[in-house]
């Protein structure tokens, strides 16, 4: 998976008589869900690595990198609970608003920042396995439940008032008592700005239909106050006022983008790619065996062996933006940024193994667009591989989405479902329907891929395969952040490795065959 910026939220302690904050800033291990931007989320024991130098873990305000706090000063991990932090606090305004806010329970939540480096989606939840910590955050509302302020301590402040000598992390701002008169230049600023008397509320109505204020309007005509104050209220709308009542701006965002590569799920994961060029070994000529006479001479054949050659291709693709979006920009562009060139890598992959399909591949026999030549390429293609593969099953049936189609709109000489019937049936041959993209076909796993490009059905529209005849290689996805000063923008560029390697001459995928 490619390395991730995600927040979570624990619990904290705050100590106002030593301006400390302390507590659990994430569970770890003890399969609490947390609810954040990035969806559910699980962090598994020791997945969190901590920075050797406690210090260099800053205490922000709401993951604000602008409005620092303090600085940690030690973390404890606690087997099965999680993490827990202790940070000493700035003397300065912000700070000290931090303590009170966590003392009075108004802002009792820390919240972690991490880099998520590897994870695994289970089940519609993230566990994550490793990830960096780079930051934790003072917020109001935890992404877990345990996560909650435990102490507050913070210096006793004396009743009289104390002259508080502003930090270096804070700008100076003069504070003149009421009963001292203020000086000619801050008079003159204080009179240039201008004085708003509220004379008259407006009331707030629940909208109301034309019938109920043509009935206000007449009597509110006759005199009737409480009429008149609904036309009032009822004339000053949205229609009327339409700079006071802005769209409000949402953060889902909406894509037309696929995730996922199913043909992958097809296939045999062989591990990393070990290098760019590399070798597979394979058999040439099998030893034999026969039935010899009574002291006559062994069959003897020569074992003999050879080499495929496996090349890896590189994935890439990079975006160059701005700052100011990166900074400023509601749903965070990054995270948004990242996904996509995350499904723009799986469709590129997923089409490179496609393609490997039909390239290396074994033609099938021609059958018909129908019912029973589907039967006839399954029964006899999956014989053909098994003899062709010296034993491996193609048990994996990729299809394209117009297959798909097809398969749920076959039926029977009474028109009966095949693939998508409801509740018990007779011989059935398996299913398939529209509200899920995995089935089983005639004994087969059916996997339907959106990028098999051919439409209806017709010649490289379906694969038989063999998870046994092909191998993939694929290395980690690599994410590169670049600071370009001299236009202030950020180059952000994904990549990965990635071998396909079709064995056995291909006799271990069926290419669907239209007659």
């Amino acid at each position: 998976m490619e390395n991730q910026i995600l927040t979570f939220s624990a619990e904290l302690t705050a100590n106002v008589e030593e301006r400390t904050i302390s507590g659990k800033i994430v569970p770890q291990g003890t399969g609490e869900i947390g609810s954040t931007s990035a969806g559910r989320v699980v962090f598994e024991a020791g997945s969190i690595a901590l920075p050797e130098d406690a210090k260099s873990i800053k205490l922000l305000n709401q993951h604000d990198h602008k409005q620092p706090l303090g600085k940690a000063t030690n973390f404890t991990v606690v087997d099965g609970e999680g993490i827990y932090a202790s940070f000493k606090i700035s003397r300065s305004n912000r700070g000290t608003e931090a303590l009170i806010l966590a003392e009075e329970g108004l802002q009792a939540g820390l919240s972690v920042g991490v880099e998520v480096i590897k994870a695994k989606n289970k089940a519609g939840v993230m566990h994550v396995s490793a990830a960096r910590l780079f930051e934790v955050s003072l917020v109001t509302e935890p992404a877990f439940k345990s996560a909650q302020v435990i102490d507050v301590a913070a210096e006793e402040t004396p009743e009289a008032v104390e002259e508080i000598q502003p930090t270096e992390s804070e700008q100076t701002v003069e504070q003149t008592p009421e009963t001292v008169a203020a000086p000619v230049e801050a008079a003159a600023v204080e009179a240039a700005r201008p004085t708003v008397a509220v004379t008259n509320v407006r009331e707030r109505v629940a909208p109301i239909t034309s019938a109920e204020y043509l009935g206000a309007s007449i009597k509110a005509a006759l005199g009737d106050q409480d009429a008149r104050r609904i036309v009032e209220a009822a004339d000053d709308s949205t229609s009327t006022n339409t700079g006071l009542t802005l769209p409000a701006h949402l953060t889902n965002f909406i894509t037309t983008t696929f995730s996922g590569r199913p043909a992958f799920d097809a296939v045999t994961r062989a591990g990393t790619v070990p290098q760019l060029s590399f070798t597979v070994p394979k058999m040439g000529t099998a030893p034999t065996s026969a039935a010899v006479a009574e002291g006559g001479a062994p069959s003897e054949t020569g074992m003999t062996s050879s080499y495929d050659t496996v090349t890896a291709s590189k994935y890439s693709s990079i975006n160059r933006v701005s700052f100011e979006l990166l900074d400023f920009s509601n749903p965070a562009f990054e995270t948004l940024l990242l996904n996509e060139m995350r499904k723009g890598y799986e469709k590129a992959t997923d089409a490179a193994l496609i393609a490997a399909f039909t390239a290396s591949g074994t033609a099938a026999t021609g059958v018909a667009a129908t019912a029973a030549g589907l039967q006839s390429f399954i029964a006899t293609e999956s014989a053909a591989a098994y003899k062709g593969t010296g034993g491996d099953y193609a048990r994996k049936l990729v299809a394209g989405t117009d297959n798909w189609a097809a398969i749920q709109g076959y039926a029977d000489s009474t028109g009966r479902a095949l693939y998508s019937a409801q509740g018990a049936t007779y011989n059935a041959s398996g299913t398939a329907v529209g509200s899920s993209t995995v089935g089983n076909i005639l004994g087969t796993d059916l996997i339907i891929d959106h990028n098999i490009a051919t439409s209806g059905v017709v010649d490289e529209s379906m694969f038989l395969v063999a998870p046994d005849s092909v191998y993939v290689w694929e290395s980690p996805t690599t994410n590169l952040r670049v600071n370009v000063l001299t236009s202030g923008e950020v180059e952000i560029n994904m990549y990965a490795y990635l071998s396909i390697y079709v064995a056995k001459a291909g006799a271990g995928v069926r290419r669907f065959n239209l007659a």
